[in-house]
């Protein structure tokens, strides 16, 4: 719980679009419908059980990544801030295993029905069979991402320096609140409209597209 205790690596986004009138309640039903849940399949978030992987992603409370559960607004609002966590669980197959384990099959497959060679679209089906039972007892790598949300003032704090883990996050974010998360820059930090269209106009390429988008 780096948001909450001990040294904090963030990275800083402008949070972009329009905040509902009723944004307590209305986050509170939009983490409700994105939180993380065990039974989700596979496919219906980012991984696809006949790869050898799966992937199941979603909210939980920063106390503790086993927390799904947003109706308490005193667990993840604080004034104006917003505190919660991403939580990613990945499961991954032994590849060689795998393929290994699938030829023994397809093996006993053509014994059993007196052929030579077995058919691509049994063999997929073997494949998949055994994806489908490996999966169901592999135990989750699970990564957790906190962030902190100040709602009124606009930014949002994310905890991880990975842009792998900032493009997953921001397009979570953005799914379940139809908000743009840009990363912010220097130029942020500038109160003085003519400062920082002065400092536009020498600024790099790369920074003053920063600040467009």
């Amino acid at each position: 719980m780096g948001i909450l205790s001990g040294a904090l690596t963030v990275r800083r986004f402008r949070v972009t679009g329009d905040i509902p009138e009723n944004w307590r309640t209305t986050f509170r039903d939009r983490f409700e419908a994105y939180a993380w849940n065990e039974h989700a399949k596979a496919s219906e978030e980012r991984g696809d059980s006949t790869s050898g992987k799966a992937e199941i992603e979603g909210w939980v409370q920063i106390h503790n990544l086993l927390d799904i559960e947003f109706d308490d607004p005193t667990r993840w609002l604080y004034q104006n801030y917003v505190i919660f966590s991403l939580r990613v669980d990945k499961k991954t197959l032994p590849a060689q295993l795998l393929k290994a384990t699938v030829a023994k099959r397809c093996e006993k497959w053509c014994k059993e029905q007196g052929v030579d060679r077995c058919p691509s679209s049994v063999k997929k089906q073997v494949k998949e069979a055994i994806e489908a039972e490996w999966l169901e007892r592999a135990l989750p790598r699970v990564a957790i991402t906190e962030c902190c949300w100040n709602v009124t003032d606009g930014w949002l704090l994310l905890h991880s320096l990975s842009e792998a883990t900032a493009d997953r996050f921001r397009k979570r974010f953005l799914r379940t609140f139809g908000l743009k998360l840009v990363p912010s820059t220097p130029l942020d930090w500038l109160t003085d409209d003519d400062q920082r269209e002065h400092l536009l106009g020498t600024a790099p390429a790369v920074l003053v597209e920063a600040k467009a988008n």
